[in-house]
């Protein structure tokens, strides 16, 4: 969900703000004191205090792994903790708890990691039983984990059958799950079929380890506040209430394997979601990085080289819930993807790069086997056309046998979020006569769990990709998959998705062609999303942030490798 990827002096928020602090020189006036070395990149380090402040758009919804989604989550998850595989700097998945590469079977499905030395912010060794103990948790169908099934169903062994047993309220034993304990320092990882994005897969926060013993002592008080967590990665939480708290303070962690490595020392993070108010504390020199720019600011800093700007693999979108019986019908579901000018919304009410989208997989973030982007075989598969809405909902009302409808749009809270769903509600009213939108604008952590529960008819929600392929996007509406949670429904479509998943997993230009169908089928055929636009990021930033990680996937950034330099 981000930016150009390896910058060092880059920084991205998904749907937050970022919010860094100035800090004193430490310079003497008649004498300059010598610089440090930075451990990390062996580079001179001005004398200036290692910390960091910024600001999020969010509140956490949650710190626990198995129960997290949302990238304000699997961010600052990222930076506590660590798992088998780790994104370097350079956006590559490296070992991390892994003492190097496995070892791999001849039929690419099981996977034996050796695990280093490392251990729990409590001085209890990490080891292989947690890793299991997590894994086991995450797809447990009692934990109600909503990215456990998502990124283990169909890749770990049974974890499809133990979901879908589940689900069926059917006896189920999550210790068939394909992974094991061999000993402490040694896990087996057996998958249903060969992963080529594996590395990925296990960079990931949902299969971090999670120690058994701390977990079932705190009960539902685990991972509830700072004091109810253990941290195994760069940094720990010294300050959070829990969800509902607008500050948080990580420090880095002297337990951590590799904190010789890790320069920065404190982070303080306050939510707040109005990004006026973040370029009035930059401009006043109380901050060193806003979060994205609203559109009505974004022109004001044209040509000025404080604000960075970059095209994110992220897509917007609305969902359309079939649980309603009218979004249950196509020419209802058509008008309203079809019902609002995109081009508009993206260079007027947004106006900061973004492009009208007129797709679900992203432009510029995965190329084929020939080198081709994803898009290039199918550009624009559902596009406004305000004649044809009409039209198509005419005709939908009339299979209905009703003259008119009111749904409820489930929105955002935050400044921006509100100028585009107004926007979107005048739009779908004035071209389809007879609809009345009902704005419901939420907190994030909200909107997730009204997510969960489809308690919505339309849903406004952004989609950054999980690993490095269009499965990332694709396997999203597969029936009754871990994150569809809007009832789309079609055979052939989950067909082409499971052939990519599995037979056709190591034939590129085959797995290529299923992908791409399936997309055109659910959109150009079923209109079964409501594609608004690709997202651009534009931020301040004091360029004396430097060694800040960025992602296009999992993560939104890093702390490990930054460092602040003096002011420039």
């Amino acid at each position: 969900m981000k930016k150009s990827k390896f910058s060092l002096l880059l920084v991205l928020t998904l749907v937050f703000s970022l919010f860094l602090t100035a800090c004193s020189s430490g310079k003497d006036n008649t004498e300059e004191k010598p610089a440090d070395k930075d451990d990390a990149t062996g580079e001179e380090v001005a004398n200036v205090p290692q910390e960091l402040r910024m600001l999020d758009s969010s509140e956490i919804p949650t710190m626990d792994t198995v129960l997290a989604e949302g990238s304000t989550s699997f961010t600052y998850i990222n930076n506590v903790g660590e798992g088998l595989y780790r994104l370097d700097q350079d956006h590559k998945p490296v070992p991390a708890l892994a003492e190097g590469a496995p070892e791999i079977s001849d039929d690419q499905t099981v996977y034996t990691f050796k695990l280093r030395d490392s251990k729990w912010s409590n001085g209890e060794p990490v080891t292989a039983h947690d890793f299991v103990f997590a894994w086991q948790r995450a797809i447990d169908p009692a934990t109600a984990s909503p990215y456990g099934p998502y990124m283990m169903g169909g890749k770990i062994k049974n974890a499809e059958k133990i979901t879908e047993l589940g689900a069926a309220k059917k006896p189920y034993d999550v210790k068939e799950l394909g992974v094991k304990a061999l000993d402490d320092k040694t896990l087996e990882v057996t998958l249903e079929k060969p992963v080529v994005y594996w590395e990925d897969l296990f960079a990931f926060p949902t299969f971090y380890p999670q120690n058994q013993k701390f977990v079932e002592e705190k009960g539902e008080a685990f991972a509830s506040n700072a004091e109810n967590l253990l941290y195994n990665g760069p940094f720990k939480m010294e300050k959070w209430e829990g969800t509902d708290a607008t500050e948080w303070v990580l420090v880095k962690n002297p337990d951590y394997h590799s904190a010789d490595k890790v320069t920065l020392e404190k982070i303080t993070v306050n939510v707040v979601k109005d990004s006026n108010s973040a370029v009035n504390a930059f401009e006043a020199g109380e901050t060193d990085m806003t979060g994205l720019l609203s559109s009505d600011i974004v022109p004001s800093y044209e040509g000025d080289d404080r604000m960075l700007s970059w095209m994110e693999p992220t897509v917007f979108w609305i969902k359309l819930n079939q649980k309603n019986k009218a979004l249950a019908n196509e020419n209802i579901r058509r008008a309203i993807a079809t019902g609002f000018n995109k081009e508009d919304l993206a260079n007027s009410i947004l106006n900061n790069g973004s492009v009208a989208a007129n797709y679900f997989v992203p432009k510029d973030f995965v190329k084929g086997p020939n080198g081709e982007d994803f898009r290039e075989k199918h550009g624009d598969l559902i596009v406004f056309n305000a004649e044809e809405a009409k039209k198509s909902w005419e005709a939908g009302l009339k299979e209905l046998g009703v003259d008119k409808l009111e749904l409820r749009y489930l929105g955002g809270d935050t400044e921006a979020a509100k100028k585009t769903d107004a926007y979107i509600k005048n739009q779908l009213e004035t071209n389809l006569p007879g609809l009345t939108i009902k704005l419901e604008s939420v907190p994030f952590a909200v909107r997730l769990e009204r997510d969960n529960a489809m308690d919505y008819d339309l849903q406004f929600a952004g989609w950054g990709p999980d690993y490095g392929n269009a499965l990332s996007f694709t396997d999203l509406w597969i029936t009754n998959g871990g994150s569809n949670r809007m009832g789309y429904a079609n055979p052939e479509y989950d067909k082409l998705i499971k052939a990519a998943q599995g037979e056709l997993a190591t034939d590129p230009a085959k797995n290529w062609e299923a992908q791409q169908e399936a997309e055109r089928i659910m959109l150009e055929e079923d209109a079964g999303l409501a594609p608004v636009y690709q997202r651009a990021a534009n931020i301040l930033l004091n360029k004396k942030v430097k060694g800040l990680a960025i992602y296009n996937y999992g993560p939104d950034y890093s702390f490990q490798w930054v460092t602040i330099g003096e002011e420039e």
